[in-house]
């Protein structure tokens, strides 16, 4: 049984440990900051897979940055005239070169330190075991974690490809024609080959954690993941490839429950949306997708509007729209009536807010991360799906933050085509022209009652760490056995009182609970 001082260590303790690590809310899925290091010879994809992996970590809840050298050295150096710059015996850019990745890693330390973030991409060529040396020292006087991934490539044709979509538009070759640029890049390439030493996994690097990918995607070698977030990594960049393909998302066409206002449901098309299914059926043969996949969810009104099309669907049954629990099949007037504190708790955080005995938009995306998966492997392919998953699909390839996904527009009887290029994706929206009901609900502003009780009213009202905002993480004591009288004087002897809501008092609470 704990006594009064043993109790008072563990409570300046704890005290101390919330307020000093601030960034300690980041995530779930990750033990300790990990920074990944990208290693490779310049036009091997090492930016677009930052760039990928990037935004597929912050849309699966982990907060990541990119740090690309490239910028600190065209903001060091203003104008770039030739590869003479990356030259190993050019001792002046070598010192300028050096100098910004120390910058760029400081920029790392305050964002993994102080601005929350959990991991840092950084996005250089790091080609030598000096660079990757630094690296390392630096983040084991950290505490990070480090990840490589070491992007190999000798297919020339690969390489030319990579040149011109990509390097023809950087800023270091303004107003330069496609065959000059390609002259001074090869040279440039020419230039790390001198100096290229890559990982070793049966010598000198057999310690450290990485990823080869090969050939883009041909071959991958993985030496020793550390921990989840690795194994994540790992597994989503075996899965991206770099062929040319288009998603076209859209909806299911009108039910009736639409008509009425009602969430949820499987209720069947009306004639407006029969006559959607019809022209989207026309829509696919006047693009000839022969070659098309469609996939749908296993709800009535999204295998109806796929029967129209008279090709083969596969049923997916994590594409079911957001499970709206006890307020499914009920109108936004009618849970406002019923449901009051559900209704205002939901306006206040509608991302992470879920729905008693249902569902949050951000299980909603770890139950869609399976779907991301197969289209980033997939040729050209038509998901038929619902309102709230069309929005986090559309997020994670429009790069959009939790606060943004709920509030995207995806209207009725409209299709849009996604079609990854360089650095992001390209949207083309098509309207087909069929009247239907508007389901969209904007953002509210200033909505939020001012009597609207705490959000831990109810248990698992909030998804679990899944916000910055401490009174949404999950409590240790039980609904109704709300903090009692904590202002005991032997508790505050060494530290001040903390934050209501605070992790620090939520704690002491279920200390006191414990003790009697």
């Amino acid at each position: 049984m704990l006594n009064a001082n043993s109790l008072k260590s563990l409570v300046v303790f704890v005290y101390s440990w919330s307020f000093v690590q601030t960034a300690a809310w980041a995530s779930y899925m990750t033990n300790s900051p990990t920074m990944i290091v990208m290693v490779g010879l310049p036009a091997r994809g090492k930016t677009y897979m930052s760039k990928k992996l990037t935004r597929y970590l912050n849309w699966i809840g982990v907060p990541t940055k990119v740090f690309n050298l490239g910028v600190y050295r065209r903001d060091a150096v203003k104008s770039y005239k030739s590869y003479d710059f990356f030259r190993h015996d050019n001792k002046e850019a070598m010192k300028i070169r050096k100098q910004c990745a120390l910058v760029a890693l400081q920029d790392v330390k305050a964002y993994l330190n102080e601005e929350g973030g959990q991991i840092a991409v950084f996005d250089a060529t790091n080609t030598t075991r000096e660079r990757r040396e630094l690296i390392l020292n630096f983040s084991k006087d950290n505490a990070y974690k480090v990840f490589f991934v070491e992007s190999v490539c000798d297919d020339p044709d690969v390489i030319a490809e990579n040149i011109l979509d990509v390097k023809v538009s950087s800023p270091d070759y303004p107003e330069r024609n496609r065959e000059s640029v390609m002259e001074d890049f090869l040279k440039r390439i020419e230039c790390y080959k001198v100096t290229y030493q890559p990982l070793a996994p049966d010598e000198h690097d057999k310690q450290l954690s990485f990823i080869q990918v090969i050939n883009v995607g041909r071959r991958f070698l993985v030496n020793r993941v550390q921990d989840y977030i690795q194994s994540k990594i790992v597994y989503y960049l075996m899965n991206i490839h770099v062929h040319s393909h288009s998603i076209y998302l859209c909806r299911h066409g009108e039910s009736h429950h639409n008509v009425e206002g009602r969430i949820g449901g499987d209720s069947e098309l009306t004639e407006r949306g029969k006559q959607f299914a019809a022209a989207l059926k026309g829509f696919v043969e006047e693009h000839h997708l022969s070659d098309l996949k469609v996939w749908t969810s296993q709800l009535r009104r999204t295998i109806q509007t796929a029967e129209e099309l008279g090709v083969p669907y596969e049923q997916w049954k994590i594409l079911n729209e957001i499970d709206a629990g006890v307020c499914e099949e009920m109108t936004y007037t009618m849970i406002e009536e019923k449901y009051p504190e559900e209704y205002d708790m939901r306006d206040q955080d509608k991302y992470n807010y879920r729905y008693p005995g249902g569902e949050s938009y951000q299980d909603l995306v770890q139950r869609l991360e399976p779907v991301i998966m197969e289209l980033e492997r997939q040729g050209n392919v038509l998901v038929i799906c619902h309102q709230a998953v069309m929005r986090c699909l559309l997020a994670y390839f429009l790069d959009k933050g939790a606060d943004d996904l709920p509030y995207l527009k995806c209207p009725l009887h409209t299709v849009l085509k996604l079609t990854p290029v360089a650095y992001g994706c390209k949207v083309d929206m098509f309207d087909l022209k069929v009247e239907a009901v508007n389901t969209h609900r904007n953002r509210p502003l200033n909505k939020v009652r001012k009597d609207v009780r705490p959000a831990f009213t109810r248990r698992n009202s909030f998804t679990p760490l899944s916000s910055q905002d401490q009174i949404k993480r999950p409590r240790l004591y039980s609904v109704g056995n709300m903090p009692g009288n904590i202002s005991s004087p032997y508790l505050y002897e060494s530290a001040p009182p903390p934050c209501e809501g605070s992790s620090f008092q939520l704690l002491v609470s279920e200390t006191l609970s414990f003790r009697s």
